[in-house]
């Protein structure tokens, strides 16, 4: 009885450790392309894109990718 509660505390602390790590994968890759585009807008000297043009890309790429899954579905 006690190796099967361990065992299963091990597998909950495994999921939970998975999950921070991509929790944490995605937040630095968001954070390095806010540093990308900020470094871009400088060097341009242009400024920054409005979060309304931001929010319509990503909501116009999410929906492409939907697309293109469904049409490979059957």
């Amino acid at each position: 009885m006690t190796t099967l509660a361990c065992s299963l505390l091990l597998q909950l602390a495994y999921f939970g450790s998975v999950l921070v790590l991509v929790w944490r994968s995605g937040c630095a890759r968001e954070a390095g392309q806010r540093a990308e585009h900020f470094g871009s807008c400088k060097d341009a000297g242009s400024q920054p894109r409005d979060h309304d043009e931001v929010r319509s890309e990503s909501a116009d790429l999410l929906q492409n990718q939907m697309l293109a899954i469904s049409l490979l579905l059957p």
